[in-house]
């Protein structure tokens, strides 16, 4: 346990500490309790538990910078260390996550959680501090801000038959469509991994990304067992389209979904996304969240046309080296190396592609 430098006047009574690995297992309850008393809504991604997860699934070093007053704790700032060859060194709150960062109230917790996670970066000598934010923290430090994309959300009403009353006909059209495509629809957690997987291989190769390591998602599972399940549609045997739900305090969030581009005439994805909206009224969620979107792109249109309204995200850096969109996939020095990844056999991007993306932020 490290004790906070002083970085910007606070009183006498506050602490900051941080946690490394070793000793956030202990804290792991008080911690997990202050993020879901923090507000009346608040996505299970927030959850400390997912350092666990990615330190388990990543191999990156995790922190938890916790802010202490009175024996309570009052700000919690988690952080992975995430270490690559090929790009170099990062902390960021967190990786494969659309929004972390800082969980405080007050203005000048947040102001000494990024301090302390400022020096952090220094100690480890990192390129640059990545806080994935939907509202802006005020810190000197925090000098650059990517903006360029929005979370998709939709308010979810009471009940199955008002959701379906507020589409508009196209999209109710283009659900009924798939329902006609006899496509099976399953719920379930491990036993589904291997179809989850198979189809979100394919989808990642055919967009140029590597994907992600199979790990990351049993992690997921093991780690909310309750609150993270995988819907999987399939024609006959095959899977085709699927997504993990992550349900939250007040709201379920997709953070990953893939479907076969050669179904996208039969609106399997349209017909599964229905589900996904159904099964998050029935767990009575106030809030649906499609993921993150950039402004009037492909997938900004079409979560816009089930009704999802954009809101912030705000990614604030600290820099340390180097420009803070090198590794963004929007990066037009990327352009070559995706089409050349488009190209290669599904089976070699599943044994070459978890252990580069677990090295970009």
């Amino acid at each position: 346990m490290i004790r906070a430098k002083p970085h910007l006047p606070t009183t006498t009574a506050l602490e900051v500490l941080v946690h490394p690995r070793a000793a956030i297992a202990a804290r792991l309850p008080a911690l997990a309790e202050f993020v879901r008393t923090s507000g009346p809504v608040m996505p299970r991604s927030k959850h400390p538990a997912w350092l666990n997860v990615l330190r388990a699934a990543f191999d990156h070093e995790v922190y938890a910078v916790e802010a202490v007053a009175g024996g309570q704790t009052v700000g919690l700032l988690p952080l992975a260390h995430v270490n690559s060859l090929l790009f170099g060194r990062f902390l960021v709150s967190l990786p494969y996550l659309n929004t972390n960062g800082v969980v405080a109230a007050s203005p000048d917790v947040q102001a000494q959680l990024v301090g302390r996670a400022v020096v952090l970066a220094e100690e480890l000598n990192v390129r640059y501090l990545e806080l994935r934010h939907e509202r802006p923290v005020v810190h000197p430090d925090l000098t650059a801000a990517v903006t360029s994309k929005v979370h998709m959300r939709l308010a979810l009403p009471r009940t199955v038959a008002e959701l379906w009353k507020g589409f508009d006909p196209k999209v109710r059209n283009q659900v009924r469509k798939g329902e006609r495509q006899h496509f099976s629809v399953s719920w379930g957690t491990f036993e589904l991994l291997d179809g989850f997987y198979e189809v979100l291989c394919r989808n990642m190769r055919d967009l140029g990304t590597p994907v992600y390591g199979k790990a990351l998602f049993r992690e997921t599972l093991a780690a909310f067992p309750d609150d993270a399940e995988i819907c999987l549609v399939r024609h006959g045997r095959r899977p085709v389209a699927t997504a993990i739900l992550l349900h939250g305090w007040g709201i379920t969030e997709v953070p990953t979904a893939a479907a076969l581009k050669e179904y996208n005439p039969t609106c399997a994805n349209m017909m599964m996304y229905w589900r996904l909206l159904e099964r998050s009224v029935q767990r009575g969620q106030q809030s649906f969240d499609f993921g993150r979107s950039t402004r009037e792109g492909n997938t900004f249109r079409y979560k816009k046309q089930w009704g999802a309204v954009p809101h912030p995200a705000i990614w604030q850096y600290a820099s340390r080296d180097g420009e803070v969109g090198d590794l963004r996939p929007d990066n037009p020095r990327f352009r070559l190396a995706i089409r050349a990844w488009q190209n290669l056999p599904v089976r070699l991007t599943r044994l070459i592609g978890p252990p580069i993306v677990r090295g970009i932020p």
